[in-house]
């Protein structure tokens, strides 16, 4: 039991993620199958999706992942920004693999955009530890 108890303590961060990650991908999947099955263009569902998740996951990792303070004005101001600058550049990744699993290769919508999650989300996990919520040592 004393084993599991210090898994748990060592992992408890990347569970957490994986916990709060699988939610946002859920978000994010299925606002794009909702938008897609309506018949209306993916990449445009894509991006609302992607916004709608990005919002998810700013809250959630911020509070429950990496549990950063608030702080200042300026420090949410600087950490968000950089949230939402990292989660653009997955983005590009998103509409890249999305468009060429969907529209190049044919492939089934929902098959592409887990994929393209489990990707994006490994992706985000890395940009989000090493570079927004990073924990400064003062």
């Amino acid at each position: 039991m004393n084993k599991l108890i210090e898994l748990f303590e060592k992992y408890k961060q990347v569970i957490a993620y994986l916990f709060w990650g699988g939610t946002t991908t859920v978000v994010n999947i299925g606002i794009f199958e909702l938008w897609h099955l309506q018949g209306l263009n993916y990449q445009i569902g894509n991006v609302i999706a992607w916004f709608v998740s990005v919002l998810v996951a700013y809250i959630s990792n911020k509070l429950w992942v990496f549990k950063t303070p608030f702080g200042s004005f300026k420090d949410v101001s600087r950490e968000s920004s950089s949230f939402f600058f990292y989660r653009s550049i997955t983005l590009l990744m998103d509409i890249v693999i999305t468009w060429v699993g969907i529209s190049l290769l044919g492939w089934n919508s929902l098959l592409v955009k887990i994929i393209d999650n489990i990707i994006v989300v490994v992706a985000n996990y890395f940009f989000s530890k090493w570079y927004i919520f990073k924990k400064t040592i003062h």
